[in-house]
């Protein structure tokens, strides 16, 4: 299981997502270019140490992440990319997570493009009162990271991961 962020713009939910990723021991893909430098002090401040832990790999653009994913999925793998996305009819417990999905996060400001929408294998959505449009993204990402890995049966008899 992985998390992406595609083109993250708030540099304390970037560190958030970091930190997040460290402690259920989650790799990321940052997927630039990021809407703040990337060593950014606000950015170290929200991740605090777990930025130090946490697997990560940068990817210059989306191309070049599109890229790798799919020569891994040609190479033998089995990646889907799971695109979190209010505009999803599939709600995210009612999905079937694997564990060589990759959870993508959309920008805080702008989603994603259409083209990174229609590149996505799923999409799902976290069901919310009528009304209400969209969570913290790293608040959804936690919760549908959370769903996961208890599908995938990560947290059964541990208290560490």
């Amino acid at each position: 299981m992985r998390l992406a962020l595609y083109q993250p713009d708030i540099p304390q939910n970037a560190g958030a997502a970091l930190r997040l990723a460290a402690c259920f021991r989650v790799p990321v893909d940052i997927i630039e270019p990021c809407g703040f430098p990337f060593n950014d002090k606000r950015l170290r401040r929200s991740a605090m140490d777990y930025g130090e832990v946490c697997e990560m790999v940068r990817h210059e653009s989306w191309e070049t992440y599109l890229g790798a994913l799919r020569a891994a999925q040609q190479a033998g793998g089995r990646q889907r990319l799971v695109l979190l996305s209010t505009a999803s009819g599939v709600s995210y417990a009612d999905f079937a997570f694997a564990d060589s999905d990759t959870l993508l996060l959309g920008r805080e400001s702008h989603g994603v493009p259409e083209a990174v929408h229609a590149a996505a294998d799923a999409r799902v959505r976290i069901p919310m009162a009528e009304g209400l449009r969209s969570l913290n993204v790293v608040v959804a990402g936690a919760i549908v990271l959370a769903e996961a890995l208890r599908q995938r049966q990560v947290f059964q008899g541990r208290t560490v991961i």
